[in-house]
């Protein structure tokens, strides 16, 4: 699928397909193309090029597109769109009174979907006396009481506090198992697709760069734009020195000034030129230079910052590059105040913890 919007092409070439009653998220960063896709998908864009097939019906194509109220699909917006005047009852009912069901049918459907979402006992409240999250659930029962074929959603925790928005991850997932409905997510937060999505599509330049179970994008990233997407992570340029054919690990040197040996897992598609990928928080730090005799990076202290539960240690390199480490405050050797400032640490990475990827 194809989508330009004059010379550029905000969707280039995406090839998305989902499995019944999955959900599955597109993350990237602003402007990658993921709401534009959504928007596709809802028949609210049209493409300039490509096919959307949805639940076995071709909805758009070059000589084909079926208007966004006639895909069967429920659609909640970042913004909620909730009607004021109306109570939550109402705005929930709002889409069958469109379609004209009887009255007994329409009650009936909408105390059952606010039954769902925890909503039923606040159906005659109208969205200025609703928390954000109550909010978030009435527009979520809207979308799925007449009962669509697939669910669209565009950032829809975005405008919850922080707090909240932790625990709707774990609410919405939770209801969309127990509707059993195929959902499409968009989303630039990658603790909200990891919660929430079966799979995940990462996105970038209108294109998907991988797609997997969030699993395995965070494991076995295909490039440093998805390692580094996923997650906070220290790239430096690698090289290949030495390779096993008997359990897979290998040795590689790392351009940190010095040349760094570090032992790690080498699959067999990566080029003796690559990029090696080390998360800040899968790195052990200590002052004791005897403690670690092998993958040990050796630098100096030049800033540590406290982030609440983990406390961020920054290695200056020989060669000015930084490597950030990710430790938990409570770290024996970190709490031994031997890790200040200026003074030299030296960082132990575990084979394991080692990703190389092609580029």
């Amino acid at each position: 699928m194809v989508k330009k919007f004059g010379t550029m092409a905000a969707v280039n070439g995406v090839d998305l397909k989902t499995v019944a009653g999955e959900t599955v998220a597109l993350l990237g960063p602003s402007g990658c193309g993921k709401t534009t896709t959504l928007r596709c998908i809802a028949g609210l864009e049209r493409p300039d090029s490509g096919e959307i097939w949805i639940d076995g019906k071709l909805v758009s194509s070059k000589n084909v597109f079926v208007p966004p109220e006639k895909r069967n699909i429920g659609m909640v917006f970042q913004s909620y769109a909730l009607w004021p005047h109306m109570t939550v009852f109402n705005n929930v009912a709002y889409p069958l009174r469109i379609k004209k069901l009887p009255k007994n049918e329409i009650r009936q459907r909408v105390n059952d979907v606010l039954e769902m979402v925890g909503l039923k006992e606040m159906s005659e409240r109208y969205p200025h006396q609703l928390s954000g999250g109550q909010q978030q659930r009435v527009a979520l029962a809207r979308a799925i009481v007449y009962q669509p074929r697939l669910l669209l959603l565009d950032e829809p925790l975005s405008n919850l506090d922080a707090k909240l928005r932790e625990q709707m991850r774990y609410e919405l997932r939770r209801l969309l198992k127990n509707i059993g409905i195929t959902a499409v997510y968009v989303t630039h937060d990658q603790e909200e697709a990891f919660v929430i999505a079966d799979r995940i599509a990462i996105m970038n330049q209108g294109k998907i760069i991988q797609m997997g179970k969030p699993m395995e994008i965070y494991e076995h990233p295909l490039s440093t734009f998805v390692a580094g997407f996923i997650g906070r992570v220290n790239i430096f340029k690698a090289r290949v020195v030495e390779r096993s054919a008997d359990d897979g690990y290998g040795m590689i040197y790392i351009d940190a000034g010095d040349s760094i040996p570090l032992k790690c897992r080498i699959p067999s598609t990566v080029k003796d030129v690559c990029a090696a990928i080390i998360r800040a928080n899968e790195i052990h730090v200590t002052s004791d230079p005897t403690k670690y005799k092998e993958n040990v990076i050796v630098g100096t202290v030049s800033e540590i910052s406290f982030r609440g539960q983990s406390l961020d240690i920054r290695l200056s390199l020989s060669n000015e590059s930084v490597l950030t480490i990710s430790t938990h405050r409570f770290d024996k050797d970190v709490l031994n105040k031997e890790i200040q400032v200026g003074k030299t640490a030296y960082a132990y990475i575990e084979p394991e913890a080692i990703v190389l990827t092609v580029d």
